[in-house]
């Protein structure tokens, strides 16, 4: 799950992290008196979506006067905002991030994530702020700084002192450094997080360091011990179906292509999409039922594939273990007759119940294709596309 940067910016102050002093605007009048509140002759207004590069983009504007204030507040709220990580579409700004004005001396660039091949979390820093973090990396990738933390000692002094000296920091600064890399690593492990990202970290003119953007993504699995963190979700900038799925505890992920993909377990979803891909297609979504779903729920996810426009044809791949097979043949029966099945449909089934599931589809009446095995049903579902091509 993802916040806002004032939301973020909220959160990391609690544990002890500089920000800019800054309020959250809705109209434009808002965002007048918000700047009147903070005082100072200088503003940032920023547009609030869930997406990076908003100021590539033309979401951050500097006003050196109230005007000013209120003609980008006029002009950025009811924007279409398009970013390279929002796609074409974009996201519509509903509320912009007044914030007061600060000396930029030197812009810096400070992360905590999870390494995924080390199984640990590790600070990433660059002292080349304010740019994306990916480009660095392919361009310069001796540039991108990490320190891995051992899990059983946890983050040490060295950790922030080590990144401090690194990105030319001296003195007093790099003590700030110490105190903020703690301050992350407490706020990471106490929230659940998945990504605690600050780009840029400045250094001002006066050689303290602060946040001037923030950005916190959540660990799903663990909301349940944060209702607090769950409130901060904007069901606006989220996909629609995400969002329907998420309601009938269904693992799903939007994606580009034009051919849905149904199958229960995370790694056999993955193959799946990869196989595809294989074959020369594009799957449209990652969908994971689950080991225990029922036929209501199986139901809910075949609904969910269908109303995603861009689906051209659909292919369920099922290894019934737990999941058995004459459930999910029930569920994509009573979707399809409901919704009334207008693409290409591909099923492959195997284990638990296979012989029930398969005579359930046979017997339905439903123009559906049977595959024999993994590589035979994406190389159907890819080849009906072609045939309708």
């Amino acid at each position: 799950m993802n916040i806002h940067e004032y939301q973020a910016k909220e959160l990391l102050a609690k544990f002890g992290v500089a920000i800019p002093t800054g309020a959250v605007a809705y109209t434009a009048a808002e965002a007048v008196n918000a700047a009147r509140r903070l005082g100072g002759t200088v503003w940032a207004v920023k547009a609030q979506i869930h997406a990076g590069g908003r100021g590539k983009a033309g979401g951050v504007r500097l006003a050196r006067s109230e005007a000013a204030v209120a003609e980008a507040a006029r002009e950025l709220i009811g924007r279409t905002l398009v970013t390279h990580q929002t796609g074409p579409a974009g996201r519509e700004v509903k509320r912009v991030y007044v914030e007061s004005g600060c000396d930029i001396a030197h812009e810096l660039y400070l992360a905590m994530s999870i390494d995924r091949v080390t199984g640990r979390i590790t600070l990433i820093a660059a002292a080349e702020g304010g740019m994306e973090i990916e480009e660095l990396a392919a361009r310069a990738p001796e540039k991108v700084l990490r320190e891995a933390i051992d899990p059983a000692s946890g983050l040490s002094e060295f950790h922030g002192r080590r990144l401090g000296f690194a990105l030319g920091l001296t003195g007093q600064q790099v003590a700030e450094m110490v105190k903020l890399t703690s301050a992350l690593y407490e706020a990471f492990t106490a929230l659940d997080a998945s990504l605690v990202e600050i780009n840029p970290l400045v250094v001002t003119g006066t050689g303290d360091l602060l946040a001037l953007d923030a950005k916190i993504s959540f660990d799903d699995n663990a909301l349940f011990r944060h209702p607090d963190i769950e409130a901060l979700r904007d069901a606006d900038e989220e996909d629609p179906i995400e969002l329907e799925a998420g309601k009938h505890a269904l693992n799903y992920v939007k994606l580009d292509g034009n051919i849905g993909c149904m199958v229960n377990g995370a790694g056999l979803a993955m193959a799946t999409m990869d196989i595809i891909k294989l074959c020369g297609g594009n799957p449209a979504n990652f969908l994971d039922v689950g080991g225990g779903a029922t036929k209501e729920r199986v139901t809910a996810a075949f609904k969910l594939i269908l109303s995603d426009p861009n689906v051209e044809a659909i292919l369920v791949n099922i290894f019934g273990g737990i999941m058995r097979c004459d459930v999910i043949a029930e569920g994509i029966v009573a979707a399809a007759r409901e919704v009334n099945l207008h693409v290409p449909l591909v099923v492959r089934l195997e284990g638990t119940n296979v012989e029930l599931g398969r005579r359930i589809l046979s017997q339905s009446g439903l123009p559906l294709t049977a595959a024999e095995n993994f590589e035979d049903a994406a190389r159907k579902v890819v080849a009906t596309l072609q045939e309708a091509a």
